[in-house]
């Protein structure tokens, strides 16, 4: 893969923040828009803009085909049984509230069990609680190991005849650990539960495929793979979804309405109120093209062979923490650390002014932050568009903050 091309369908990489050349290293919280990404959306507002499954209009038809062809696109990329089982949702923070919602409350029950991980994302933990809390239900987490990976012995020490929900992350937003969601998963059928995924971090970096993972939900989000903001998928079995009430209500969803009683129209729009996000989903179906001439695992090896130079570049760097495994094949292309006696807001603020950009703070992770016994971390995050000579701007940004830092001190 030639991945200086692939660099250059990048427009907004093309320019200096700060007076330097931008370095981006903050796509776990959202990637960048490649040229063709941009250009459908573009097209859908200029010469077919208008809504979709109403109208028998020429534009109505163009929109409602481009809109159910990247349902389709989505479907495969997932390789679901079924264009039913795809549901377009805002992201993955409300494809994880609906499961949570509609399956979580029609099935969870007093003294049953769900269960979770220290390393969630506050969008996995919260859902949760709140089902906890209102059916008198259990939360438990999975225990880390050091290192932040999950031992299967404990998992099924964890999860219970009791469990009915098991939801993990399929990658972490923090410490890059790749979950064996496949070995999880079992774990939770063989228990009688249901095992759902916050794949947020895991669609854009590792082929998904829910047949042979045998997931009951997963799902994740446009804006971190390359498509537009606002637009995501939730997965899930037909079997559930059929079963599902819908939590939200009106435009499309509905399939008739009397004056006391209504009925929904079936899958997949029994989930779709209102008017759906149409050029967020072209746009989604786009970006999947775009991801699939590439192929998710020449991302992944991508992502392996820079998250390995990063680690071995910042480890010869005094006073710098990372964390997460140190076996660079466990973890997709996120590297976190924190450098000592310098808050992770500071490193993220001189780094800025190097135009090299990074997250830092608790990344909707807090339980994960206690976990690690820090309040806040710096996070470098990589994707299709990044190279060594992205890392070596960091490495010497770092070296800048240590200088900076020693000589005001």
């Amino acid at each position: 893969m030639n991945w200086s091309e692939v660099r250059k369908q990048f427009p907004i990489l093309d320019q200096e923040v700060n007076g330097h050349p931008l370095v981006y290293l903050d796509s776990a919280a959202t990637s960048q828009k490649p040229i063709q990404v941009i250009a459908a959306l573009d097209e859908y507002y200029k010469g077919y803009n208008s809504n979709v499954h109403r109208g028998v209009h020429t534009l109505g038809t163009k929109a409602t085909d481009k809109y159910e062809g990247a349902r389709e696109k989505a479907r495969n990329f997932l390789n679901a049984s079924s264009a039913e089982e795809v549901i377009f949702t805002r992201g993955t923070t409300t494809a994880l509230n609906i499961v949570a919602a509609s399956y979580g409350r029609a099935n969870v029950e007093e003294g049953d069990e769900i269960v979770i991980t220290y390393m969630e994302h506050h969008s996995n933990i919260i859902p949760w609680q709140q089902i906890a809390k209102e059916k008198g239900a259990t939360l438990k987490y999975i225990p880390l190991q050091e290192d932040g990976t999950i031992n299967l012995d404990d998992a099924a020490n964890t999860i219970s005849e009791k469990t009915k929900i098991v939801s993990v992350t399929h990658v972490s937003n923090v410490l890059g650990v790749i979950n064996p969601i496949k070995e999880l998963a079992a774990i939770a059928h063989r228990n009688g539960a249901v095992m759902v995924v916050d794949g947020a971090q895991g669609a854009p970096h590792i082929k998904v495929d829910v047949k042979d993972l045998d997931v009951d939900f997963y799902a994740f989000s446009g804006h971190k793979m390359g498509a537009p903001t606002g637009i995501g998928i939730l997965y899930g079995k037909k079997e559930h979804l059929e079963n599902m009430e819908p939590i939200e209500f009106g435009g499309e969803m509905i399939d008739f309405v009397g004056l006391y009683e209504s009925t929904w129209k079936e899958l997949p729009w029994k989930f779709e109120a209102g008017t759906p996000i149409i050029a967020g989903a072209i746009g989604l179906g786009v970006a999947i093209d775009f991801l699939n001439e590439i192929g998710q695992e020449a991302i992944l090896e991508h992502e392996h062979k820079l998250a390995a130079y990063a680690m071995e570049k910042m480890s010869q760097l005094d006073g710098l923490t990372i964390y997460g495994p140190v076996e660079p094949e466990k973890r997709a292309g996120v590297v976190t650390f924190n450098l000592e006696e310098v808050h992770p807001h500071d490193v993220a603020t001189v780094l800025d002014s190097e135009g090299i950009a990074v997250r830092a703070g608790h990344h909707c992770a807090q339980p994960l932050m206690k976990w690690l016994d820090v309040s806040a971390t710096a996070r470098a995050s990589f994707y299709i568009y990044n190279n060594e000579q992205d890392i070596d701007r960091l490495v010497e940004g770092l070296v800048k903050t240590k200088e900076y830092f020693t000589n005001v001190f």
